[in-house]
């Protein structure tokens, strides 16, 4: 525990721990210290000098090192003969903080009147207007006139484009460097920084594309004057004509919380737009960051011409609009006769509440249920999965962590955040996987497996720790011999904490379950499980993947026969046909299809019934991250039209249902109601609908992992540290305050039955003729809810593979060069770019995962020049 410090600030007695800046010190009293360049996220720098103060500290006898006392009893204070930066100095004991004095403001006044010599006057314009801490502060310290020269002043460019999201206002730069320093510093992407010097210094991208980071949006966060904006925001709104709805990213198993600001206006006929997305501070979770495609991948939700308003059904081989009682109609008989043949299909996108009522409906008919994913493993991190109470901030020296299979950066940003942070504070990192990522950078073990060989690699860990799996494949051995195994392996055994990432990267759901049946023996033989900063973690596709699992969905280890043997298709917020073009195939025939989404996908448009779903953005609900932490997300837009009503009693006779529910029936409908309401129709009884909150208490009514959970206890909130203010002068940028929940994370299930099991693994080995292709995952994909994103056209980019050197010299092809991918199983074929990599073997090749490669896990491919 840190040795505490008790000082005096302005008067009031203050204990901190040790190091502890004064700046920091005073927020904790309740005393703001203005601060331009300070960020409690970052170390300080002294730069802005915005907050100076006045500091006395005891006067210490040299003779006994003890504080010598005045008359009265008092320490002796001896102040400095200048302000000091509050921002810079660590706390000692006794000492005296004076931050309101003649002397202080006026060093304030002074330093806010030559902030203010240069800077544009157009706060009644400025993006940054109604939420500027130079604004506010010059309004608190500043002089009411300046003594500057007009003539003299220094006028600058205005709109220059870092990059294709971020704009730069040279004018209403500081020079704090806070955006400098995050991207240094925090997302360890400096690709900005100061050229030039003096009057003449600015801010330039040293990247190509501008400004190249996933966290660029963090900056205009961050940025206490405006000069940084995002394009989509950039004098389209002002702070105060925005309403605020506290939500969760839903692109990824992080949970990420979130604000939503929206705002009514007219050239959106009236309707209440989304105009930007800003973080939410869960210093369990995401801290106060979130990365871009967070920030800007929200525009597949937004009410825009192609989202579907009406049901569609199928008359005369085409859709055609249907009203909502005449589509459940249809879709409630057909269900009905289906009986036992009836399969639903989840995308992991998608709600607890959404998730516990279609399972709940497939049950009432001894259906089948599976969840569209290609990764496995949630049976495991289910039990031996991370605990609660679990923070990677709490991890350091003691702690050690192991990602395999994963390149986190790009499958979940915020995670290597969090996971570098914890590298830097000294856990031990180890980064396992067939290829170099970002994440090695910080890692004290970085080791390479053969491709295809990642459950084998991790048996070797375990092998090095217990000797209880001596017959490894060839394609480890030399792994298994390697000193840097055995010390990684070591330095995982004997932490204190640990905990297991393992994601996809490079596999299927064959081989993504053998290689978290392996972690998981791992974790086991180690003794890291059933405690909080211990225990598995999946790196799912989906925001919600994990939360499938606890209710009970697992994915279909062959997804095509097992639709192929449905009599009735039931497919909901999945687009399995534009993954891989084959699932065609399937439907035709007497088989009934219907598909439930936001958009008339691929797979939409072979269904014989289409059902509008409302948008997270226009609903309420929950998701349970990868930790494992359950969290509400809330409407932030009103639906297109009417919510469905409430219908208590549902009768088996099917016309005075109809009348109690046409007059409100219209328009796109929550996931978790539209489920409930075919029930009805079915003549079932048992399925909640009328709000979220009925769904999710019977979910924890039913389900183990979720029990003792409400909304209520969802919603809970407690002081967070740092303190992240907005519109008070200790200004750590404009996330936003969390006052509408923290989550809860959900307790583990019984694992006492668990015990060792060892997967079989085979002796992986790349062919003498032909390739393989290796599926990986890339932040920016042509995924369902990215590709509407206009902002990201350009980061998204178009498809392409990656070959060896060897490969590219046999084809001729250069950088850029267009290939065809033959996939010899199916005779599948796309035309792509090619990039070589002369790190990469020969006959192996890499397929980024939602662009249009039909590629799941390992493929055998053929690569012809498309010349």
């Amino acid at each position: 525990m840190a040795k505490m410090v008790t000082l005096t600030i302005d008067g009031i007695q203050v204990e901190v721990p040790e190091g502890t800046l004064v700046v920091d010190a005073a927020k904790k009293a309740g005393i703001d210290v203005p601060v331009f360049c300070y960020h409690p996220k970052m170390e300080p720098v002294g730069m802005c000098r915005m907050c100076l103060v006045e500091i006395g500290r005891p006067v210490i006898d040299r003779a006994t090192g003890q504080p010598v006392h005045q008359d009265d009893g008092q320490p002796k204070m001896q102040f400095g003969s200048k302000l000091e930066t509050a921002c810079t100095t660590p706390v000692s004991p006794g000492m005296v903080v004076l931050g309101a004095t003649d002397k202080v403001k006026a060093g304030r006044k002074d330093v806010l009147e030559f902030l203010l010599t240069s800077h544009p006057l157009d706060c009644p314009v400025c993006d940054k207007g109604g939420e500027c801490p130079l604004q506010n502060l010059t309004m608190d310290f500043g002089p009411g006139e300046s003594r500057y020269l007009y003539d003299e002043k220094k006028h600058l460019a205005k709109h220059v484009p870092l990059g294709d999201l971020i704009y730069l206002d040279r004018e209403r730069c500081i020079q704090c460097a806070r955006c400098v320093r995050f991207q240094e510093v925090i997302a360890d992407d400096p690709v900005i920084g100061f050229f030039e010097r003096g009057r003449s210094l600015e801010i330039v991208s040293f990247s190509e594309p501008g400004f190249d980071s996933y966290w660029s949006g963090n900056t205009t966060d961050i940025c206490p004057v405006g000069a940084l904006t995002t394009t989509d925001f950039r004098f389209r709104a002002r702070p105060w004509e925005l309403r605020a709805a506290a939500s969760i990213c839903n692109h990824c198993p992080v949970g990420c919380n979130l604000t939503l600001n929206v705002r009514r206006e007219a050239v959106s006929g009236g309707a209440w737009v989304v105009k930007r997305v800003m973080p939410r501070q869960n210093e369990m979770v995401n801290e106060i960051w979130i990365c871009d495609k967070g920030r800007f991948g929200y525009h597949y939700a937004s009410q825009i011409p192609a989202r579907l308003q009406k049901p569609l059904v199928r008359k005369n081989g085409e859709l055609q609009p249907a009203s909502w009682e005449g589509a459940l109609e249809l879709v409630a008989d057909r269900f009905k006769a289906a009986g036992s043949g009836l399969m639903t299909l989840a995308g992991g996108r998608l709600a607890n509440e959404d998730l516990f009522n279609l399972r709940k409906l497939a049950q009432t008919q001894g259906g089948k249920t599976a969840l569209y994913t290609h990764m496995a493993g949630g049976d495991l991190t289910a039990k031996i999965g991370i605990a609660p109470g679990t923070n990677f901030a709490e991890m350091g020296p003691d702690s050690a962590i192991l990602v395999v299979g994963s390149d986190l950066e790009e499958e979940a940003p915020v995670w290597w955040l969090r996971v570098r942070q914890a590298a830097m504070r000294g856990a031990t990192l180890i980064v396992l996987n067939m290829r170099q990522t970002k994440l090695d950078r910080e890692a004290n073990y970085s080791l390479r497996y053969p491709f295809g060989a990642a459950p084998a690699a991790v048996l070797a860990l375990v092998n090095a720790v217990s000797q209880k799996r001596p017959d490894l494949p060839e394609a480890v051995q030399d792994l298994t011999r390697s000193a840097d195994l055995k010390e990684a392996a070591q330095a995982f055994a004997g932490a204190k904490d640990a905990v297991v990432l393992f994601g996809s990267d490079g596999m299927g759901l064959e081989e993504t379950q053998t290689l978290a049946q392996a972690c998981a023996n791992l974790l086991l033989v180690t003794g890291h499980v059933g405690r909080s900063n211990n225990g598995l973690l999946g790196v799912w596709p989906r925001a919600n993947d994990q939360g499938a699992w606890e209710l009970g969905w697992k994915p279909a280890l062959s997804l095509s026969d097992e639709m192929a043997q449905a009599q009735a298709l039931y497919i909901v917020a999945a687009d399995p046909v534009s993954d891989d073009p084959a699932y065609q195939t399937v439907f035709g025939g007497q088989m009934f299809v219907v598909v439930q989404d936001l958009y008339l996908s691929q797979t939409a448009r072979l269904a014989d019934v289409v059902l509008p779903a409302q948008a997270w953005t226009e609903r309420e609900g929950s998701y349970t991250s990868g930790e494992r932490r359950v969290q509400r997300f809330y409407p932030a837009l009103q639906p297109t039209l009417a919510v469905p009503p409430t219908v208590e009693s549902p009768s088996p006779r099917r016309a005075p249902l109809l009348t109690a529910i046409r007059p409100a029936l219209e328009g796109p409908q929550a996931d978790f109601a539209i489920p409930s309401l075919i029930a009805q129709q079915m003549g079932i009884s048992g399925l909640a609908h009328t709000s979220p909150a009925a769904v999710f208490a019977q979910i924890a009514a039913e389900t183990e992992a979720f029990s003792g959970l409400s909304y209520q206890k969802l919603a809970q909130v407690h002081e967070q540290w740092p303190i992240v203010g907005r519109s008070d002068l200790y200004y750590g940028g404009t996330t936003y305050e969390n006052t509408q929940g923290l989550g809860a994370q959900l307790a583990l299930l019984d694992a006492g039955g668990l015990a060792l099991s060892w997967p079989q693994v085979t002796d992986f080995k790349l062919p003498k003729l032909g390739a393989v292709a290796f599926p990986i995952t890339r932040l920016y994909d042509c995924g369902s809810t990215l590709r509407l994103a206009e902002m990201l056209e350009k980061r998204i980019g178009e498809a392409y593979v990656v070959i060896s050197a060897e490969e590219a010299d046999r084809l001729k092809v250069t950088d850029g060069g267009i290939v065809r991918l033959i996939f010899t199983e199916t005779g599948q074929s796309v035309v792509v770019q090619a990039l070589p990599d002369e790190q990469l073997p020969e006959r192996v090749v890499l397929a980024p995962r939602s662009f249009g490669m039909p590629i799941s896990g390992p493929a055998p491919v053929e690569l012809k020049s498309a010349i």
